[in-house]
Formats: structure tokens, C-alpha cells, sequence
């Protein structure tokens, strides 16, 4: 069933309810399914493209590079939330990461597509969202490219927002030894639950307008269980993990200094607080799974704050010492 635009905030307020009641031209490369051209928006931000084949096609990244490139750094792949970025709503954008990483000693890698995707590899192609191995593209494809690009020590970690948080989680897990820390910030790792599978219908269908069993086949089916992160959290023993959701309840983000318009504050005070507060419960599954199991995690858990960019920007600055020794341990 797809969800209209019409009822997708109903959908989200009835579910919480019944949970809890100046550029240089472009520098073109000839490596074929890799680094397609390469433009330097400062000195150290660049703009590439990078072919994938397993999608035939050419995926635009940002990289934020480190102040000396003479000395190998390990990589931080970094993705956008359900937009991929593709809406605007950026790492780059929305946050300070420009500034945050000019004086961290690593790459910073960001995709720029992605959208509604799950950052996943679907099992067939959508009339509406395409052709989509994201998990193959991210896990098998990038990450050679971009350690023969750039002086890299060939150390890894990957953090996300929202569904992509669920992403990082399930590309660590299918990709064992890639990623030394994960960050996962307001996710929902319960991917089989009724929860679980309601938000990625609302994110698939009610936003991207694709259909959710051309992700993962039916719902509650061996791909789902597959990739749910909670059923499979054993697989995240060794990696360095950070977990974090905040209450739902408003914070220091939630205000008119910061949000201007009446009518974006209420939506990330009403919509973004009931989102947030499910994905404390998901986080809570997650964490429990993971202490049952003996696998150590980080685990924040603020008070107030809600499903939105400001809070995301907190937790990378809160999360960076713990990815930044693991990359260089």
C-alpha cells in the first residue's frame, strides 16, 4: 500500500500514538569505474563524481580533505538522511561540517545522491526510485576509488542520520572488516518490526513513491530480517559503535532564532519530536540487543531534542573522539 502525501503526517502522529500512547574547472580523470572528474571547490573541499557500475551510472560525492595531504588519513564516510541529499538537506548545508573537520586529520567522504533508498541493494528495480545498489556501490565499489585517489591509510568508519542510520549499521554488518566505528544517530534499527517497517513505507513510499518490496521483497520476509540490525547485532562485535537518539521532547535547536518559519518550527516540534521519540524506542532495541550479547557501545540518550540537523551536528561533534581513535588506533 502507498502512502499520499495527504495522510503521511497522520501516519507518522498515529503510529508514535500507538507506540506510546569560488570553483576551478573541473579536472577530468580517464579511470574508468572510477574517479570520472574532480573539481576543487576550496582547498580543501572537492566535488567528485565516481562511476558505480553495479548502477551504471555516475554518483556525485562531496570530499572535505585534510589540511596536509602529504600525510596518509583515514576516511570518514558520512551519509545524508532520506533526501541522499538530493533535497537539499546536506551535511554541508544543514551543518558546520566544513569548518568541524578543516582541523581533523582525515577524509571526509559524502554522497550526494541516494534518495529514499535505504543506502541499500534492492532486489529489483523501481518504476520510481531506479536501479539502487547503494550497498555494493558504498561498500565494494567506493572504497578502493577513493584509496587510490587520495593518501589514505586505508583505515575506515562510516556515520549516518535517520534512515541512514540504519544503513551504516547493516553496511558494517554485511561488510565485515570495512568499518572500524560506525555513528548512528536517530535511527531505527528495528527494520522487521511493525515500527520498523512502517517508517521505511513512510520514507519509500509516502515520500520517494517507490514500493518497499521492490527493496527487500514483503515485509517481515528474510531480507528484512536480514537487514535488521537488532536480529543481527552479534555481527557488530569488533566495531567501535556510537548510538544516539534524543527524547523527542523540544530542545535548544527548537526555536525561532534558528527556525524562522512558524510553520518549519511547529513541523520539527510536532512531526520531528514524534519521529525522534519512536527512534529512541528503536535505539533502545538496538542497545539492549547489543548489551545482551556483550558487545560495548556508546549509548547517548539527551533529554530534549528532536528529529532535526542541529541535534545531528551535536552528536558528530560528540561522537568524533571515539570514530577518530578507532581510525587511528
Amino acid at each position: 500500500m502507498k502512502l499520499t502525501r495527504t495522510v503521511r503526517l497522520a501516519v507518522i502522529v498515529a503510529a508514535v500514538a500507538a507506540l506510546f500512547a569560488a570553483p576551478m574547472a573541473p579536472v577530468a580523470h580517464a579511470a574508468p569505474g572510477g574517479v570520472v572528474s574532480s573539481t576543487e571547490v576550496s582547498s580543501q573541499e572537492l566535488d567528485i563524481t565516481v562511476h558505480s557500475a553495479s548502477m551504471n551510472r555516475d554518483i556525485p560525492l562531496t570530499v572535505f580533505a585534510p589540511e596536509n595531504r602529504s600525510k596518509p588519513a583515514p576516511v570518514l564516510y558520512l551519509l545524508n538522511g532520506a533526501g541522499g541529499g538530493e533535497d537539499g538537506a546536506t551535511w554541508q548545508g544543514k551543518t558546520d561540517i566544513a569548518e568541524f573537520v578543516a582541523n581533523k586529520h582525515a577524509y571526509v567522504v559524502i554522497p550526494m545522491e541516494g534518495a529514499f533508498s535505504y543506502y541499500t541493494d534492492w532486489i529489483k528495480s523501481d518504476p520510481e526510485l531506479g536501479v539502487n545498489k547503494w550497498e555494493t556501490f558504498l561498500g565494494e565499489e567506493l572504497p578502493p576509488v577513493i584509496d587510490a585517489e587520495y593518501n589514505t591509510t586505508g583505515a575506515n568508519a562510516i556515520a549516518g542520520i535517520s534512515s541512514s542510520a540504519t544503513s551504516v549499521l547493516n553496511l558494517a554488518i554485511h561488510h565485515q572488516g570495512l568499518y572500524r566505528a560506525v555513528g548512528s544517530y536517530s535511527g531505527c534499527a528495528s527494520m522487521s518490526s511493525t515500527h520498523g517497517t512502517l517508517f521505511t513505507q513512510i520514507v519509500v513510499e509516502g515520500r520517494g513513491g517507490g514500493d518497499i518490496t521492490n527493496m527487500w521483497g514483503e515485509p517481515g520476509g528474510p531480507m528484512w530480517r536480514a537487514n535488521d540490525p537488532v536480529l543481527n547485532a552479534g555481527k557488530l562485535r569488533g566495531v567501535s559503535l556510537y548510538l544516539s537518539s534524543a527524547s523527542g521532547l523540544p530542545g535548544k535547536h527548537d526555536n525561532p532564532a534558528e527556525v524562522p518559519d512558524p510553520a518549519t518550527l511547529a513541523d520539527q516540534i510536532v512531526v520531528g519530536g514524534g519521529i525522534e521519540a519512536t527512534n529512541r524506542f528503536c535505539t533502545e532495541q538496538l542497545a539492549s540487543s547489543l548489551a545482551r550479547k556483550g558487545i560495548p557501545a556508546t549509548v547517548d540518550r539527551p533529554g530534549t531534542g528532536t528529529h532535526s540537523w542541529g541535534y545531528w551536528e551535536d552528536q558528530l561533534h560528540k561522537s568524533w573522539r571515539q570514530i577518530a581513535r578507532a581510525l587511528n588506533r
